[in-house]
């Protein structure tokens, strides 16, 4: 084997016969951890061998340490004048924006019922006589329901002597019938019309409740609880409607359930008296958009109320229990509010339960087999609560 050197940049050898070509060695590669754009390029040394390399390393490590501190010190200008010129204000604008909105809001809740003739159902005790006193507290000409011709003219001598509010206030009016009768529904409409003249908000609150398990319940328990929850509202919305239409103006609210969402044990019959009021009620809702007139569902949860104690049971007997869930249940007070903004706000549909009942909804939608398997369980844990 012989070997040629050549003059120049190559080195050619020559291995028996083949000539070989073979580049000059690089310089070192660049360094791993960037610190090589820092150096100078005329004073760059070959190998950590050399002389003056240590000093040269920790030159540049200074070099990028200084750099780093630099680029950090930067960044934390940067962020202060963001957050002194733009996200500060920017902010507090938000703020304003949205209480600017909150106040415009209540003005046009407080528009909206100053003034308006208000129906309510079922006014003589419980959710009913709060949304009186609600109402009336808002200027609402006020046109109360109810079976008990005291308890409503009671009602009436409360709101009068009542002095907490700052608004023009109205006489009530009170019209007495059952909604439970047919018959009687015709009488009251033409009854309640006879007092303002039209109505403006008709409030579906009148209810009855039931306790019992549906082996024991007679079929006249479950058209009882049918005339009073949903044909008695159903008639009334009916008979009034047409002024509505024709007016092109009004408001009706039905007093619902989160049982008219989804349904528990030993409630069958209120629960499918709420649920079809919900349907009713999503069909008045887009069949009289187009004369502009508003529906409103409200679905509370557990109201502490006389609810459950005026319930009846299987065999048509009043309950007479006050319920660990109603005593637990929400104050009618603070519904009656709700209600009333609900219905200034022209909501559509509305849910005013606690966190549990409200995901229950979502659940029955999204894990129905997950639902079921809780409501048998909730079965089985009542009545063995029953039989003990």
């Amino acid at each position: 084997m012989d070997e040629r050197v050549t003059s120049g940049p190559e080195v050619i050898h020559s291995i028996e016969g083949v000539d070989i070509k073979q580049r000059p060695a690089r310089g070192p590669r660049m360094d791993p951890i960037n610190l090589v754009p820092y150096l100078p390029r005329a004073k760059w040394s070959t190998g950590p061998g050399d002389q003056g390399w240590h000093a040269m390393l920790c030159q540049v490590l200074e070099e990028s340490q200084k750099h780093t501190r630099r680029k950090s010190l930067l960044k934390v200008r940067v962020m202060d004048w963001i957050t002194s010129t733009a996200i500060l204000p920017l902010l507090l604008g938000c703020v304003g924006i949205f209480s600017l909105f909150k106040l415009l809001q209540q003005m046009r809740v407080k528009a909206y019922l100053r003034n308006a003739v208000v129906v309510i159902t079922g006014a003589t005790s419980g959710l009913g006589r709060e949304c009186a006193k609600v109402f009336y507290a808002a200027g609402a000409k006020l046109v109360l329901c109810g079976r008990n011709r005291e308890a409503l003219e009671e009602l009436t001598k409360e709101l009068a002597a009542s002095q907490a509010t700052k608004v023009q206030t109205h006489k009530p009016y009170t019209v007495t019938f059952d909604l439970a009768e047919p018959g009687a529904i015709v009488a009251a409409t033409a009854e309640i019309l006879q007092c303002f003249g039209y109505v403006d908000v008709l409030i579906n609150n009148a209810g009855i409740s039931y306790r019992g398990a549906i082996v024991d319940t007679t079929a006249d328990v479950d058209k009882r609880v049918m005339e009073t929850n949903y044909f008695g509202p159903v008639a009334l919305t009916k008979a009034l409607l047409p002024s509505m239409i024709k007016r092109r103006q009004g408001h009706v609210v039905a007093i619902s359930s989160i049982q008219g969402k989804i349904s528990i044990p030993f409630r069958s019959a209120y629960a499918a008296s709420k649920h079809a009021t919900q349907a009713f009620f999503d069909c008045l809702r887009a069949e009289v958009e187009q004369y502009e007139v508003e529906v409103t569902v409200i679905s509370p949860g557990y109201i502490h109320t006389s609810l459950s104690v005026n319930a009846i049971t299987a065999d048509g007997s009043t309950y007479g229990v006050m319920d660990e869930t109603t005593a637990q249940g929400r104050s009618p007070v603070e519904v009656a509010r709700d209600v009333l903004a609900a219905v200034g706000k022209k909501k559509k549909d509305v849910i005013l339960a606690d966190l549990l009942p409200s995901l229950a909804v979502y659940l029955r939608t999204l894990a129905p087999g997950l639902f079921f398997s809780l409501m048998a369980s909730r079965a089985r844990k009542e009545r063995k609560s029953k039989n003990s």
